[in-house]
């Protein structure tokens, strides 16, 4: 901001020619129009004044006063809406649908009706502030003498006539002559005086003695007073309206008898209405008597927040979270009384201790009150009032803009994003909390119906955010029960590797002797189940022909063709080398790619004739992502739904039984059809499916349970792109939900973004463990990117109440070694490979405890060995391993044979059938040292 001479800085308002100057703590106001700017060059939060947004009915076509924003065209409460949602701009907020939007865009327009989780009741008993998820400072309660004021007095700049469609500037200087205090407006030529009616001393009604002044308000002076009939307590007095009409002053008192009868712990207490004649003027003024709440403003908890250049620090999210919950369990309970608060802002709500209470009820109005004037506030006072009155949603709109006004910098909230939010990749909050910036895009939509339905739901989700901030933060899951959603229906790909068809060690099995060395054997050296390579022998986990045989092609894989020649016991050392003597080249001198034991990346060496040979198999399973769909949590039913009762007692039925069964329902509802939905999905009868979605669809196109089943169904047939955006669409509506994260996680997934389904498995299974499919889904895409200790660590996390804990471990121990054993680097398996080798033995020994059967603990026990075997044999091992036992045999070639060997024997006696018995016996003698006997 370019400054005028003298230093002082200009109105940032159009058609201002005024500047900026200082009116004392650090508040700037213009000189000419009055107003704040949208921020303060020391960058402290500064709320406009409360304004008259529109004088009743008859006023309803535009706003008047200071906190005009310019008028909107008149219309309907339909046809507002309509023009609104066409322009709403809560869809495709995340950063997976944007990527997306371009290809799908009709589908990323669709909007998503909210079905309210629970009605607008009043409080759910909360007993402080955080609601048990985070600690907010204290404030404690200050001496309510040491708020009042010594000379109080209102800066020019701050004095404006007090009539609604007025609002000119009053009591201004000129020249050398200071401004009056009191006169009449030269515009309008009503009266006004900011000089304080009330002095200490005085007593009010015959019962509260003033103290002194607090503040300046809309309606002139906020005084202290003790209320001397009721043990001496603090109150304060309010001035009630600003007119000399004493029957305009008793309609007004009778008007606002109401807010005596609201009793809440978050709204400030109304005691009474009285009225005191002025002794100057000879006019009863009415006055408000309200409990007296000492702390701090959220303007000046934020504006106390400063860095170490002195700029404002802006609240952490979390605290924010917490202060917005306080306020709509308030705003809440007004709504069950059919009142509206209408001008929620960071002046209008007070810390006092560990509670936050709304202080100022001059602009509460009953709901279905269409004559009175609307106060709201620039910035925080949502569009459509000015048009179609306030509402629960224009309510919940201001708690929004408070939260953000409260998160970030928010520059230029009054002005130039004065309906709207910057965006999300310029501001640092909103790119680190996606789900937090979800919530304020649809409290904040354009179209009023597309926004929360009520406080209480807003407020869940908003307690799911905080949970989901606070897990993120503290890395301890914050897990909760959802009304929304059930819990998985169960947790597929588990089983992220699969069992080695080959040998578990590439260099340690003897190559196989008489007619199955030849090639055409069955695969016998490969675990049951194996296959044969046609012409090329039996072949290893990777599709190498087994140690000992010659391939088909012109390279060689067999001991002799290593330098140094065969180990003894069979064993092989230094890298891969085909015929040429080159490593890694294989057929007719041909350049293939390099080779690596047990999991090298690359093509293989090229065969006969310079054909490539297949690359080795991926190390991870992947997704199955139609079976992940139905796995996925289902939406609760209805509890309003005429068929909620009937289909409860549908739970255990399945198939064409539950589609028999629906139609003796006794009569048709959304639940009813969605239900039968999910059977013919589950069923797998994609086109019964698809009708049934299509009728839904046209009935009841903006519903979210309609379009969360969308996102089902296009997962199951294979259409990811629209099953992305259909849950994304979900997630916007319901921010606080892991459900919605989860499924976008799967289709991240499938659709190869690997980035982003990481992000959102991890926000799930950060913030709620019972969703193991979280867990297993991220460690898949941490070893798809290369990321195996991380992996490792995801697998590990899942808790021992869990009944997939065994799962997780197997696959961890497979993280740690599955295809580790690779000399296509110099760097080997790694400085750590003796710490995992460990590490995976003692958790195969512990497995035993948790119900892993011998089968399966034997198997694991080979692969732990074989890799062990490989890593002896390889030379390139580092870190001691004198004295070190893995699963009952000596880390050595001799003690890891034994091991094998045993545990193959161990294996035969387990089998089912001979031909798999001698298999596995013929496996562990070709494990087995070398002995005289």
């Amino acid at each position: 901001m370019s400054e005028q001479p003298g230093g002082q800085q200009p109105c940032q308002r159009p058609q201002c020619t005024g500047s900026y100057e200082d009116v004392g703590g650090g508040e700037m106001y213009c000189d000419t129009c009055g107003l704040a700017p949208v921020v303060s060059a020391s960058g402290m939060v500064g709320s406009p004044a409360t304004g008259i947004t529109v004088g009743g009915r008859s006023g309803r076509s535009g706003r008047s006063g200071r906190s005009a924003r310019g008028s909107a065209s008149v219309g309907t409460r339909g046809s507002t809406r309509s023009t609104r949602s066409a322009s709403s701009r809560r869809s495709v907020s995340g950063r997976l649908s944007r990527a997306l939007s371009g290809k799908s865009g009709s589908t990323s327009a669709r909007s998503v009706s909210v079905r309210s989780s629970g009605s607008a009741a009043a409080s759910s008993g909360r007993s402080a502030l955080g609601v048990g998820l985070v600690s907010v400072p204290q404030v404690p309660r200050p001496d309510p003498r040491g708020a009042v004021q010594e000379k109080p007095e209102v800066p020019e700049r701050k004095r404006f006539c007090s009539r609604s469609d007025c609002g000119a500037p009053v009591g201004r200087a000129r020249g050398d002559r200071p401004g009056r205090t009191e006169g009449f407006c030269t515009k309008c030529g009503h009266p006004y005086s900011f000089v304080p009616k009330l002095n200490p001393g005085d007593i009010v009604h015959g019962q509260y003695e003033v103290v002194g002044c607090l503040a300046h308000g809309g309606l002139g002076w906020v005084y202290l007073a003790v209320d001397r009939a009721v043990s001496d307590r603090w109150v304060v007095l309010k001035g009630l309206l600003d007119t000399g009409d004493q029957d305009a002053m008793a309609a007004a008192i009778s008007e606002r008898r109401f807010l005596a009868e609201i009793e809440h712990a978050n709204i400030v207490r109304i005691y009474n209405f009285v009225e005191h004649l002025d002794q100057r003027t000879g006019s009863m003024d009415g006055y408000i008597v309200m409990e007296y709440v000492g702390g701090k403003s959220l303007k000046e908890i934020a504006n106390g927040r400063r860095t170490a250049t002195g700029k404002r620090d802006p609240l952490p999210v979390e605290q924010a979270c917490a202060y917005g919950i306080e306020a709509l369990e308030a705003l809440g309970h007004l709504h069950s009384r059919n009142l509206l608060y209408c001008d929620f802002k960071v002046d209008n709500a007070i810390q006092t201790e560990d509670q936050l209470k709304l202080i100022d009820m001059g602009a509460v109005r009953r709901m279905d009150d269409d004559e009175s004037a609307i106060y709201g506030t620039v910035g925080y006072q949502a569009p459509e009032v000015a048009e179609v009155g306030p509402s629960v949603a224009s309510d919940l709109y201001t708690v929004a803009r408070t939260l953000a006004v409260l998160t970030f910098d928010f520059q230029g909230y009054t002005n130039v994003f004065a309906d709207s939010l910057p965006d999300p990749d310029n501001i640092e909050v909103f790119r680190t909390y996606e789900s937090f910036y979800r919530l304020l895009v649809r409290a904040t939509d354009p179209d009023p119906a597309r926004r929360f339905s009520s406080a209480q739901e807003m407020a869940e989700q908003l307690t799911g955010v905080l949970r989901e901030v606070v897990a993120v933060q503290s890395g301890r899951p914050r897990p909760a029960l959802s009304t929304l959603f059930g819990p998985e229906v169960k947790v597929t790909d588990t089983e992220l590797f699969a069992e080695l068809a080959g040998e578990v060690s590439l260099f340690g099995a003897r190559g196989l002797l008489g007619k199955r060395a030849g090639a055409g054997a069955r695969a016998g050296s490969g675990a049951p189940g194996g296959t044969a390579l046609p012409g090329r022998g039996a072949a290893n986990a990777l599709g190498f022909p087994a140690p000992g045989e010659a391939s088909s092609g012109n390279g060689a894989l067999s001991g002799g063709g290593l330098p140094g020649g065969a180990l003894p016991g069979g064993g092989a050392a230094g890298p891969v080398v085909g015929a040429g003597g080159a490593a890694g080249s294989g057929g007719s001198g041909g350049s293939g790619g390099t080779v690596g034991a047990l999991g090298a990346v690359g093509a293989i060496g090229a065969g006969e004739g310079g054909a490539s040979r297949a690359a080795p198999v991926a190390m991870v399973r992947p997704l199955d992502a139609a079976a992940a769909a139905l796995a996925l949590p289902v939406p609760r039913v209805d509890p309003g739904d005429p068929n909620a009762g009937f289909l409860a007692g549908l739970v255990d039925s399945t198939g064409s039984e539950l589609i028999a069964a629906l139609g003796a329902a006794p009569a048709a509802s959304p639940e009813l059809r969605l239900r039968e939905l999910r059977a013919r999905l589950t069923m797998a009868e994609p086109a019964a499916a698809a009708k049934a979605l299509e009728s839904l669809e046209i009935d009841h196109h903006d519903d979210w349970r309609v379009i969360w089943y969308r996102g089902v169904a296009s997962l199951t047939t294979g259409d990811h792109e629209i099953a992305a955006l259909s849950f994304d669409a979900v997630y916007d509506a319901f921010p606080g939900e892991p459900a919605p994260k989860l499924a976008l996680g799967v289709c991240a997934e499938v659709l190869g973004q690997l980035d982003n389904a990481a992000e959102y498995y991890r926000l799930v299974w950060a913030t709620d463990p019972s969703y193991v499919s979280a867990a297993f889904g991220l460690a898949r895409v941490q070893l798809a990117a290369g990321d195996r200790s991380d992996a490792v660590r995801t697998l590990e996390s899942v808790p021992e109440s869990s009944i997939h804990y065994t799962a997780a471990r197997v696959a961890a121990v497979r993280s740690r070694l599955r295809q580790r054993m690779r000399f296509d680097t110099e760097a080997g398996p790694g400085t750590r490979f003796l710490d995992d080798l460990t590490a995976a033995a003692g958790q195969v020994e512990a497995l035993a405890g948790f119900g892993l059967d011998a089968v399966r603990r034997e198997r694991l026990s080979t692969e732990v060995l074989g890799t062990a075997l490989d890593w002896v044999l390889s030379g390139s091992h580092s870190g001691s391993r004198s004295g070190a036992v893995l699963l009952g045999s000596e880390l050595d070639e001799r003690g890891l044979r034994f091991g094998l060997e045993r545990s193959y024997r161990t294996l035969a006696r387990l089998a089912q059938g001979g031909e798999e018995r001698i298999e596995l016996v013929e496996r562990a003698n070709r494990f087995r040292p070398r002995t005289w006997v």
